[in-house]
């Protein structure tokens, strides 16, 4: 089994190695780059170092990958506003065809000799903790890595992050919610290769705690928690969700029990049809309900914790109120959508209530006045307690989903936002409308694996 776990490795490892001719042209790239950087910074009334960071700076990057990310590294008694204001303008002088992204501040995002250019500023502190923004942390991570990493455990760390992709897990945006290309990095220090760490994840009991420097001084209720090397207060695993975790875990056993190229390469279903989803979900018995609204304009970072917010604010309701949520789902493109798939779609008109038992003399006094004159069946007794049938909040959901009452829940603030701006709500086979939008989405959603549904 190891020689066909290697002979299956080695294969993904030639595919993923970048050749001669990829590094001439990324080394060429980042000195034209690097060129056009420093006369920029050469223009401005204070002085500023450049650093390269990211995969390509730590030779990590894989055969394919045309992204550069640069740091423009300014004093740090520089006001923030200011800092801003000339990361912008050097990203103008060097990307004048660049566009403007945010993240914690703003950067320059463009194309330069056929790579994706990240240019953004940050301060130059002496340590990673002593940061005034979330990015100064990637220059001592670069460093960190270079210092540690061989070559041949980078060539691992090539072939972790091309598994990763394959089974879903890789990126840390807040969609995803998977391994950063850091800290894959770590875990592959941490276990001398790629196939230790797998050995290692296979056994893992979560919450599990790695700490690179011995140095960590801050305790984290994450499942997996890797102390930043540059930073005893961080966990660099914080992002990663339980799932992502657990289906690491899954695909690390499947590897090393079946060693298949399969693993390494994403799997996108064929959309369905609008014919299709309504078959699928007349299937399964289930009455699925979506809430279709404009996607508000922020980025993804903001969009996906919002999304997850009301997602859940609604399903929790929705569960009190008796409907029985099967599962739920989100998309987002133009529009976004919030998916609930529903084991009880009506409920009767009334519901049963119980109240104390009647030997708890005072409570059930005060249970027997609240009803006594109201519209409820009884009070009555049942098995020593007092017992009314009353008129129930909601018995339809859809009744619930189409009412003020949805904004009782707990939702994002922009997509609470979006929805007073109007919303279209889908029940049963009006969701086959969604499948020009979201027909992959659907396909996974209705054949879900451990890859994630």
């Amino acid at each position: 089994m190891s020689d066909e776990f290697d002979a299956t490795v080695d294969v993904i490892r030639d595919r993923v190695e970048p050749d001669s001719a990829e590094r001439e042209a990324l080394d060429d790239a980042v000195a034209d780059l690097v060129s056009r950087t420093e006369a920029a910074v050469e223009e401005l009334p204070v002085d500023a170092e450049i650093v390269q960071v990211g995969s390509t700076a730590r030779d990590t990057w894989l055969a394919g990958d045309r992204d550069i990310d640069l740091f423009v590294c300014f004093p740090p008694d520089i006001e923030r506003e200011k800092l801003e204001a000339l990361g912008l303008q050097i990203g103008s002088e060097v990307l004048p065809d660049g566009r403007e992204e945010f993240a914690e501040h703003p950067y320059t995002v463009g194309e330069l000799d056929g790579f994706d250019v990240d240019l953004v500023p940050c301060y130059d502190v002496e340590a990673a903790r002593e940061i005034q923004s979330a990015v100064d942390r990637t220059p001592f991570h670069t460093l960190y890595i270079a210092d540690e990493l061989t070559p041949k455990l980078a060539s691992d760390v090539r072939v972790c992050k091309q598994f990763f992709t394959g089974i879903g897990v890789y990126g840390s945006n807040l969609k995803t919610r998977g391994f950063s290309g850091f800290l894959t990095e770590l875990l592959v220090l941490e276990y001398g290769g790629f196939r230790p760490l797998l050995e290692a994840v296979a056994d893992w009991q979560p919450p599990v705690r790695l700490d690179p420097e011995d140095h960590g001084t801050e305790t984290f209720d994450d499942p997996l928690v890797v102390i930043d090397p540059t930073d005893p207060e961080r966990n660099v695993a914080a992002v990663l969700s339980a799932t992502n975790l657990a289906r690491l875990q899954h695909f690390a056993r499947e590897l090393l029990a079946d060693p298949r190229e399969s693993l390494f390469v994403p799997v996108e279903p064929a959309p369905l049809s609008a014919s299709a989803i309504r078959a699928q979900f007349d299937r399964r018995g289930t009455t699925p309900v979506a809430i279709q609204f404009s996607t508000p304009d922020i980025v993804d970072d903001q969009l996906w914790p919002q999304l997850e917010r009301s997602r859940e604010g609604i399903r929790d309701e929705l569960d009190r109120l008796g409907f029985d949520v099967l599962r739920t789902a989100a998309f987002a493109d133009e529009m976004a959508v919030l998916l609930f798939e529903l084991a009880v779609a009506e409920r009767p008109a009334i519901e049963r209530h119980d109240g104390p038992p009647v030997h708890v003399r005072e409570h059930a006094r005060r249970f027997y006045e609240a009803y006594e004159e109201g519209d409820a069946y009884g009070p009555f007794i049942s098995d020593g307690r007092y017992v009314v049938e009353r008129d129930r909040e909601w018995s339809s959901a859809a009744a619930f989903l189409d009412s003020d009452a949805l904004f009782d829940v707990a939702l994002g603030v922009r997509i609470e936002s979006a929805l007073e701006d109007g919303y279209d709500l889908l029940i049963g086979d009006e969701l086959g409308a969604l499948a020009d939008d979201f027909g992959v989405e659907l396909a996974r959603y209705l054949s879900p694996t451990p890859r994630g549904p």
